[in-house]
């Protein structure tokens, strides 16, 4: 994901958070030659990241700068394996790289002429897609119900596991130098005048030249600590995971009302059908979305819907035992779109974060626009689309104050 081994050789960054996106970003910048730390308060990818399904998804996202960021992710992600394999062979196969595809389907007269609208935008954007005839679809996905208006399918969508491709990430990182520090909490900032050339850690102090905040739903307090506040919330989804089955499912399958749920900014209950197979067998279906600040229950409404929403899709699914659910925080945005770039109120800092529920997908593609930002190359997408001084970022009265900020601390 760099230019070279030396490019960034005497540059020492501090990524604080070892989730998908910091393990990307010093797997990045470890690579490009800085002398790369990674602080996190708990273990590695053990928030958001180990609380996801792994989505690498063009499917969901219409033309713009997100879109843009999940196709330079995409064609990241083949490269970035092999680069795994090579460096850290032991790791690699942890990531489990599933390049399936996805198919969309909309199940009501109004929805499948939505879609099709949508998936022209897409095509019009470069997004392979192609619709489903009938009988295409039954061959596709034998045990999808037949009330369907419209099916999209989507080549390019894939899956990861996502804990092992955070942990193989880091791996790279640490074989080429990286140190890493669990138990690491932020506890405020170390300045030089105007410029952040540190932090207060648990750990004690821990000097840089850059420091790289990407903490997910953590990062907002973590920057109010840092004096320079963004405003990133947690959004609340939750996932069931069903008995391991033999091969029922073999895309990513969604209803289409979930890209209205992605692109929603309702605090309300949101859900949407979401089913897919893992290689261990057992389905993950989801999802929801919810502001619910950092109360981490899960919600008997949000599950009994994603398993009445999966059923519609997959009627097999009414007699599959249910083997356990879990939920987790994904770090939000009003205008739905990431934070990447330096902060222009306190030099010394850049952010990797506000990628809610597509961090797994759009890390690659993140680290590489902040690697080539510090070597001087251009980035596509010009990283000023995902500037720090935006409204939907800047304005903290929608973002940080939180009603319950129970677990908030960084």
């Amino acid at each position: 994901m760099s230019s070279g081994a030396t490019a960034l050789r005497g540059l020492s960054v501090l990524v604080i958070g070892a989730g998908a996106i910091g393990c990307a970003v010093a797997e990045g910048l470890a690579a490009a030659g800085a002398a790369v730390r990674v602080c996190e308060r708990g273990g590695v990818a053990s928030g958001t990241t180990a609380h996801g399904e792994g989505n690498v998804l063009v499917s969901d996202k219409g033309p713009g700068p997100e879109l843009r960021l999940a196709q330079l992710s995409r064609r990241l992600w083949p490269e970035t394996l092999a680069g795994l394999r090579e460096s850290v062979p032991e790791y690699a196969a942890r990531v489990e790289w599933e390049a399936k595809g996805g198919i969309v389907v909309a199940t009501t007269t109004d929805g499948a002429t939505t879609l099709r609208a949508f998936a022209a935008r897409q095509r019009a954007a470069g997004v392979r897609c192609v619709e489903l005839d009938a009988t295409d679809l039954a061959a596709a996905e034998p045990a999808l119900t037949r009330e369907v208006g419209a099916a999209l399918h989507y080549p390019d969508d894939a899956q990861v596991q996502p804990a092992g491709a955070a942990t193989a990430l880091l791996a790279a990182a640490v074989r080429a130098g990286a140190v890493v520090e669990s138990d690491c909490a932020i506890t405020g900032p170390l300045r030089d005048g105007d410029r952040l050339v540190g932090v207060r850690t648990a750990r004690g102090p821990r000097h840089a030249d850059l420091i790289v905040n990407a903490a997910g739903p953590w990062s907002g307090a973590v920057a109010t600590l840092l004096g320079a506040p963004i405003a990133i919330r947690p959004r609340r989804g939750e996932v069931l995971v069903t008995a391991p089955l033999p091969p029922t499912v073999f895309h990513k399958v969604y209803d289409a009302d979930y890209v209205g749920a992605v692109g929603s900014s309702s605090s309300d209950l949101e859900t949407s059908a979401v089913v897919e197979s893992t290689p261990a067998g057992p389905l993950l279906l989801g999802s929801s979305r919810r502001q619910t600040g950092f109360d981490d229950r899960l919600r008997v409404d949000s599950l009994a819907t994603i398993a009445r929403k999966a059923i519609r899709l997959f009627p097999a699914l009414a007699e599959v035992a249910v083997m356990r659910a879990y939920g987790g925080f994904r770090p939000y945005v009003a205008d739905h779109l990431p934070v990447i770039g330096p902060d222009p109120r306190l030099p010394g800092l850049w952010h990797a974060t506000g990628h809610e529920g597509a961090g797994i997908g759009l890390s690659v593609g993140t680290a590489h626009l902040i690697v080539a930002a510090l070597t001087g190359r251009p980035t596509d997408p010009d990283l000023t689309a995902f500037t720090v001084d935006r409204p939907a970022v800047l304005d903290i009265e929608y973002g940080v104050a939180e009603e319950n900020t129970r677990d908030a601390t960084p």
